[in-house]
């Protein structure tokens, strides 16, 4: 048979390959979350996700210098208070862990690196719901979005370039932007977790903010069998002034990240999740695959899925290497 066609061509070399790769990740498409613990004296492990910490005020600081030193787009940051209550106060106190958080990471990077705030008060809860309970012991939406509404407030205040609304409360990305918009803060950007399902591989992120999670979160994240449900949701939030859509988690939603990024037309952000790395660094750490290698294999799926920003907890490391041109 005479070949005409021979695709192996645009193969044959690491250089060639490179000029004509479809989906390429820039260090700047990343997102590192990070978590900071109040009262921890040496930074702690985080159990199942090698290399991530709770960090003290020191190595949190460390941390975001790193992120600098790499060219990483943002940091999303995440605080566990020493003190919970049933309505999640310390998430309003201006000098709480949080708030403090946002103010040394803006102080440390200002405009260099995007400090995202976590908005959600599941780490601030003594029951460990992202809303405040009725009598009942459901989450009570709108009594929650009052809240969020303060909340956002107290983070723009405290230097945060955008608020990540990940509680999955019917309507409160409209809230977060009225609340927003009324202290003049415009400016700030909301990230919103439009189809966050009630995933299986949350487990270790649990054990990073130290949850206090008493039954599980079924009645406001989203059903892990649906995708109409997840575009009704995206639509709702892009009318209500959403800048970004977040699709987590991202491996196992492949497909609804896809559809998502297709029928909005703001930028789409996918979060690989707690247990999601968990299972690539068990598999590594026994020698069934190659680390580095799947990790940026990871990562060009989620990106060839269609978000333009990816938030991992290997953005450092993946930054570092995609800067050693790795193929």
């Amino acid at each position: 048979m005479e070949l005409i066609e021979r695709p192996r061509r645009l193969r044959s070399s690491a250089i060639l390959r490179a000029m004509v790769r479809e989906t390429s990740i820039a260090p700047a498409s990343l997102i590192l979350p990070v978590f900071i613990r109040e009262g921890l004296t040496t930074p702690k492990p985080v159990a199942g996700m090698p290399g991530v910490f709770q960090h003290t005020k020191d190595s949190y600081k460390a941390e975001i210098d790193r992120a600098l030193d790499v060219g990483i787009g943002g940091v999303m940051v995440f605080g566990i208070p020493e003190k919970r209550d049933p309505f999640g106060s310390e998430a309003l106190n201006l000098e709480g862990v949080l708030s403090t958080a946002i103010r040394d990471a803006r102080a440390r990077a200002g405009d260099e690196l995007v400090i995202v705030a976590d908005l959600c008060l599941d780490e601030f809860t003594s029951h460990g719901h992202c809303g405040v309970l009725d009598q009942n012991g459901n989450v009570e939406n709108d009594a929650t979005l009052k809240i969020y509404s303060e909340m956002a407030k107290v983070l723009a205040q405290s230097g945060a370039h955008m608020v990540g609304t990940s509680g999955m409360m019917d309507g409160q990305v409209g809230v977060v932007r009225q609340s927003l918009d009324s202290i003049g803060r415009s400016d700030v950007l909301i990230l919103a977790y439009a189809a966050k399902f009630a995933s299986a591989f949350y487990g270790p992120f649990r054990d990073a903010v130290e949850s206090q999670l008493q039954g599980n979160r079924n009645t406001y994240q989203q059903d892990p069998g649906n995708i109409k449900e997840s575009m009704r949701e995206v639509r709702l939030d892009v009318s209500q002034g959403a800048d970004i859509v977040m699709v987590k988690p991202a491996l196992a939603y492949l497909d609804v990240l896809y559809a998502v990024s297709q029928a909005v037309d703001v930028p789409t952000a996918s979060y690989i999740v707690s247990g999601e790395m968990a299972m690539i660094e068990a598999a590594a750490a026994q020698g069934s695959l190659e680390r580095e290698r799947a990790i940026l294999e990871v990562l060009g799926s989620v990106k060839r899925a269609g978000a333009s920003v990816i938030c991992t907890y290997w953005a450092i490391e993946a930054a570092a290497m995609l800067k050693r041109n790795l193929a």
